[in-house]
């Protein structure tokens, strides 16, 4: 787990492993492990309007949101907004948070997590239960383990409903 901070870490893109679902696809990039902790980042491409994560808070990192393309709403604690392509969106440990496609668009995010926690048997857990191949408390059972903390927010369900009505 040293090599990071003695040598660099290149993953090409064709090495990226893809989960695909309904709403859309995240490419997994390099994940704690291959940082010797010090970051996972992964990729992110969303459908129009469709979500990207419940609300939930990080106890021990922080969260990069950088947009690609696209436009993208973020809850952040509790007030929600609306970044654009070439946006940033920087979340501290312990705020509540999640993000979308805004509706009527699709949303492409690079998204950086520091420092880094091992969360790609998260992801593809939460694959597995968005292609409807595992249940939604599974991953509420494994949330500590991968510092990803689910919390309700009123606020944010109700922006993304008014977005679904539109």
């Amino acid at each position: 787990m040293t090599a990071f901070r003695h040598e660099p870490v290149l993953v090409r893109g064709s090495e990226a492993e893809a989960l695909t679902h309904a709403t859309g696809a995240a490419y997994l990039l390099t994940d704690a492990e291959r940082t010797a902790g010090a970051l996972g980042c992964h990729r992110v491409e969303l459908a129009p309007g469709s979500d990207g994560s419940a609300p939930h808070y990080h106890a021990k990192s922080s969260e990069m949101f950088y947009v690609l393309a696209g436009r993208a709403q973020f809850l952040n604690d509790d007030r929600v907004i609306e970044a654009a392509q070439g946006d940033l969106v920087i979340v501290p440990p312990h705020m509540p948070h999640a993000f979308a496609a805004a509706p009527g668009f699709p949303a492409e995010l690079l998204i950086t997590i520091a420092p880094g926690v091992d969360r790609f048997d998260y992801f593809r857990l939460l694959g597995r239960i968005v292609n409807g191949q595992a249940a939604y408390e599974e991953l509420l059972a494994v949330e500590a383990e991968f510092d990803s903390h689910s919390v309700q927010s009123e606020v944010w369900a109700k922006v993304r409903a008014e977005g679904r009505a539109a």
